[in-house]
């Protein structure tokens, strides 16, 4: 109650700021962030010396999957943070579909259209020049959505989370309240994906910037105007971002990825 007390009084203190800061800022990063679409992710670590061929194998891919009528996939490449080399997203509307007997057959129609059968299968190919490898289904924003936020974009900031136990839900909100927060200081606000099966996170979100130099810069704000829009969105202060999120999470990775396709 103390805590809601003194975020009461500040933010009072700072409604003018708050005007100014509503009339400055607006656009794309007020759009919806998660949803219920699901997505297959896959994270690989390519063979010593194999990284541009397992790239160009799931590049010759995309034919295929556009073929069997499959959304189009999304692939990042690792630029500095954790252990993997490629984040490969599949829109697949939800695992009942994707996993369908006539999904299935056209998935399995298209390969065999391509040439891709034979005793060096796609997936032969990719076992034997891939170290490493995590699976996981997700929940999210629309294909729509998702290719919106990334349009132009070279630079994906990927955040994964382990809550720990008992926190999963204020994880889940206190992504949303970041989404809020940089969605009032002019910036996009990132995507949020929620585990449905297979590895460990519970969530992660994505974001996306044209390239370092606009993942690095921040709004031209002042001080005040950043303070405002942290209280607003729940935190009780600009500085408590980051060690709120911390107290919340057993552990998480932070990668900066290309986005390749």
């Amino acid at each position: 109650m103390k805590r809601w007390s003194r975020s009461i009084r500040r933010l009072a203190c700072l409604a003018p700021m708050l005007a100014l800061l509503a009339a400055s800022t607006a656009g794309p990063g007020l759009a919806q962030t998660s949803g219920d679409y699901a997505y297959r992710v896959l994270l690989l670590r390519a063979a010593p010396g194999h990284l541009t061929e397992l790239i160009d194998l799931y590049r010759d891919r995309i034919p295929v999957y556009e073929a069997a009528g499959e959304e189009r996939p999304m692939i990042l490449r690792h630029s500095q943070g954790d252990q993997w080399d490629l984040m490969i997203l599949w829109p697949v509307a939800s695992l009942e579909a994707y996993y369908s007997a006539a999904r299935t057959e056209r998935r399995a129609t298209a390969a065999r259209a391509a040439g891709a059968g034979g005793e060096k299968t796609f997936e032969g190919r990719q076992r034997e020049i891939t170290a490493w490898r995590q699976e996981q289904f997700v929940q999210g924003v629309s294909p729509d959505r998702f290719y919106r936020a990334a349009e132009g974009a070279g630079l994906a900031h990927v955040e994964m989370f382990v809550a720990l136990p008992g926190a999963y839900d204020e994880l889940l909100r206190q992504r949303d309240m970041e989404g809020e927060y940089l969605a009032a200081t002019g910036r996009n606000a990132n995507l949020v994906f929620t585990r449905i099966a297979g590895a460990e996170w519970d969530l992660f979100t994505l974001g996306f910037y044209p390239d370092m130099v606009a993942f690095a810069a921040e709004p031209d704000l002042a001080p005040e105007a950043f303070e405002a829009a942290a209280i607003v969105a729940g935190f009780e202060s600009r500085n408590a971002i980051g060690t709120y999120l911390r107290s919340l999470i057993d552990y998480h990775n932070d990668t900066l990825a290309g986005v390749v396709e």
